[in-house]
């Protein structure tokens, strides 16, 4: 099928339309309906950026073209061509266009006989089967315009990698080919392209059912489809946890919109299940008598313990591996007997040394040698301290000690000893503690959730990042660990008040 000449597909406009069709006519026809980047997204970005950087030192010979403005990126095609025809090896961020398709591709590199080699650098620590079909939308592209493409391969995070010095550019990287797999995917890569052209030509928005979403972008698309204007009740399909597109779809076909009305007999996990038969009881489920035996076991002094830690891809410490979550702070209440005093301690590292070893000196000060440790989800913390145990090993008596006392406060609502419909099937201290304490919540924080709290710490320490009020940053980081421990010891006052 033949298309105007104004019709335009570039690769990231492509991965938009197999993630649902209906993003990228939003995109081209009415963007102001998708989402801006918010902090959080664009600093992830950023650290992509910045391993690009490091990928781009396996080629030495590679020159930059990329671009500032439209006029630049209009342009680019152009200087891309002519820079390779003035027989550059590598060629970083150059842009192709053949027709209706274009794309900007990370390397470029001279192969002999004028074959291109082509690398992708993905900030993943293994290839992702969507990074199959971003290369396949670029070698058609490529060979479009009359190249040829040797070799296909992804530069990726090594996850195996430990820092010890200044960082290593060609350890932190590794390289896996996928050629034969990208080959694999041209003939539906045609098709798609012919598809997605198809759906930018037409003047009408594709259904936009969330049933259409694919590369696990449900999440992402839900927002979207909020900002559509589509009302959704709060107990709605769309908010059962992790149901499927599949799913979605097999509920819409049955012209099922809200929970109450999913029949018995419809496959849902164990999760779902629970979730469902809680939203059709209306009622909470509490089994008392187990939750009173988890909470004997417990002995005082309690203490509630919560970290907040940093990751990156580039380590900032020797001994660190890339995404390593690295413990930068801890809240600390401690109850030293049933009516007594709720006593809070804390630890906030505020400069850009290693945190970890002030951080565990004021811990083995602040937990005494016996008590009970309650954590949310003790999987992160016990896994944490094992980590620091292999970092700083004269404290393994002690870290070792910790884990063998810790108490996970999230078992009685992850194996469904208390119920309740509007924790929406999750156990996550976010959605219960609403419930649970309704009059405690993070809204009046300026720091609400632990992906700003990372983001904000690495800012203003770790890259030291002008214009930042550090005094004010770090009373809000406080007090943000503070209500994650106290929102636990809550929770902990209603189970026991049951």
């Amino acid at each position: 099928m033949e298309f105007e000449k104004d019709v335009q597909l570039s690769k990231s406009e492509y991965m938009m339309f197999l993630k649902h069709p209906a993003w990228l006519w939003l995109k081209k026809h009415d963007k102001n309906k998708l989402p801006a980047p918010d902090d959080n997204l664009q600093a992830t970005f950023d650290a992509g950026v910045e391993f690009e950087d490091y990928a781009q030192k396996r080629f030495p010979k590679g020159i930059r073209l990329g671009f500032n403005n439209y006029n630049e990126y209009l342009s680019l095609p152009k200087r891309t061509t002519e820079v390779w025809e003035k027989g550059i090896q590598t060629i970083f961020q150059g842009r192709f266009e053949q027709g209706n398709i274009t794309c900007i591709c990370d390397i470029v590199d001279r192969a002999p006989n004028d074959e291109i080699d082509l690398y992708e650098v993905k900030s993943s620590t293994k290839v992702k089967p969507e990074h199959y079909l971003d290369l396949a939308f670029q070698v058609l592209v490529l060979e479009s315009c009359g190249y040829v493409v040797r070799n296909i391969a992804v530069i990726h995070v090594n996850g195996k990698y430990v820092r010890n010095g200044k960082v290593d550019p060609l350890a932190l990287s590794a390289v896996t080919d996928i050629t034969s797999k990208v080959r694999e995917k041209i003939p539906e890569t045609e098709k798609n392209i012919d598809d997605a052209l198809k759906v930018i030509s037409s003047p009408e928005m594709p259904d936009p059912s969330p049933r259409y979403t694919n590369l696990g972008a449900l999440g992402e698309w839900m927002d979207i489809y909020k900002n559509l204007g589509n009302k959704i009740d709060t107990y709605s399909i769309y908010n059962i946890i992790a149901l499927g597109a599949e799913d979605i779809g097999e509920l819409e076909d049955l012209e099922i919109a809200l929970i109450k009305d999913i029949p018995e007999n419809f496959k849902l996990t164990t999760k779902q299940q629970v979730q469902v038969m809680a939203t059709k009881r209306g009622e909470r489920s509490i089994a008392k008598a187990k939750i009173k035996d988890f909470l004997e076991c417990l002995t005082y002094p309690i203490y509630f313990l919560d970290y907040e830690t940093s990751m990156s891809i580039v380590p900032p410490y020797d001994g660190t591996s890339p995404y390593q979550q690295i413990p930068f702070q801890y809240s600390l209440h401690i109850l030293d007997k049933p009516v007594g005093e709720l006593k809070h301690t804390e630890y906030l590292h505020r400069d850009s040394t290693h945190p970890v070893p002030k951080l565990l000196e004021k811990l083995k000060k602040d937990i005494g040698s016996t008590g009970s440790i309650l954590v949310w989800y003790k999987t992160f913390e016990m896994k944490r301290n094992l980590e620091m145990v292999e970092m700083f090993p004269e404290y393994k008596n002690f870290l070792i000690d910790v884990n063998s006392r810790v108490v996970d406060l999230m078992k009685p609502f992850a194996q469904g000893l208390f119920v309740d419909k509007d924790f929406f099937g999750s156990s996550s201290i976010k959605n219960v503690l609403p419930v649970m304490v309704p009059n405690l919540n993070y809204k009046g924080l300026d720091i609400q959730e632990g992906q700003s709290a990372q983001r904000l710490w690495m800012e203003a320490v770790i890259k030291n990042k002008e214009g930042i009020n550090k005094a004010k940053l770090f009373h809000n980081l406080i007090e943000y660990c503070k209500l994650d421990t106290l929102a636990m010891v809550e929770i902990w006052r209603v189970l026991n008040n049951l």
